[in-house]
């Protein structure tokens, strides 16, 4: 199990999580009912790997928790053309065109007759809640999806006060000086991708990949004015990844340097692996952490 993208909330490390394992029991994953469209809830990390059911896993200060779902596939466009049938029989026996709120009627008609016989699909996201740096990070580039995780979680705790990062500086400033020829952080060297914007509204966009960033190209881009909103970072040979102005974490992979040491430990059996692959991306992430909240001046949660 190794994430692929890092969205990050933010909360204040005095706030307890005592009784997280007994709120995830109590918000379990129920089965999607026959009228309802979707169903969320917690579930086993390990699901179908082991026959462990427990709701979440910890390794000191990091616990690895999942967000399970099941949905409902109703096509729309298998909808409209049920409802377009039944419109034009009713057009053609009574000789008028139905209104709005017949129509509105019938539509609902049909999704409650179609739902009971919709496919399920089913869905996981991860996250870690690392207890230390007082974070959640969340498997996915999509901010929705993170606030649904944090919400899944809230429901499950109460009160829960975790909001996304913010920087004091535009992180977008700090990007661009870096391709600019500014130091970089300790351990931090430049990758093969970036993404420059002019700064207008409607300005252009200008996405590189497999890109030497310190070439000429690059900075006649800059000196142009434009700056750079997205851009590929290693972190010691260890980490490779690509960080957006929104500060999430995107295209996260271990290199070589990080993946060796699971050759090197003894874990034997499903679940010790799965424990030893959360223990190393957990310990991967909170490094990345520590090298961002400096680099990029985040702000503190009080």
């Amino acid at each position: 199990m190794f994430f692929r993208n890092l969205t990050f909330f933010r909360f204040p490390t005095t706030h307890k999580l005592d009784d997280l394992e007994k709120g995830l029991e109590e918000c379990a994953l129920k089965p999607v009912g026959p009228l309802e469209l979707s169903s969320r809830g917690f579930i086993s990390p390990f699901s179908r790997a082991t026959e462990d059911a427990q709701m979440l896993n910890r390794i000191g200060d990091a616990i690895w928790i999942t967000v399970g779902s099941e949905d409902r596939l109703l096509p729309g466009a298998v909808v409209n053309d049920m409802l377009a049938k039944k419109l034009a029989e009713i057009e053609q026996k009574e000789g008028r065109k139905p209104g709005g709120r017949t129509r509105k009627r019938l539509k609902d008609e049909l999704i409650v007759d179609l739902m009971p016989r919709a496919f399920i699909k089913p869905g996981r996201t991860d996250a870690i809640i690392d207890l230390e740096h007082g974070l959640v990070i969340v498997d996915t580039s999509s901010r929705k999806t993170g606030e649904n995780v944090i919400s899944e979680i809230r429901r499950a705790v109460g009160s829960f006060p975790a909001l996304p990062l913010n920087a004091e500086i535009a992180p977008r400033s700090i990007l661009t000086g870096w391709v600019a020829g500014e130091e970089l952080p300790d351990g931090i060297s430049l990758g093969d991708e970036c993404e420059l914007r002019d700064p207008v509204d409607q300005g252009a966009v200008v996405k590189c990949q497999r890109q030497e960033l310190e070439s000429d190209e690059i900075a006649k881009h800059l000196e142009t004015g434009k700056q750079v909103t997205r851009l590929a970072l290693t972190l010691d040979d260890h980490v490779s990844f690509v960080i957006g102005e929104d500060l999430v974490v995107r295209k996260f992979k271990l290199l070589d340097g990080a993946v060796d040491q699971l050759e090197n430990s003894d874990s034997d059996g499903v679940r010790a692996e799965l424990d030893a692959r959360f223990a190393l991306m957990s310990a991967e992430v909170k490094r990345l952490f520590r090298v961002m909240e400096s680099a990029l001046k985040l702000s503190k949660v009080d």
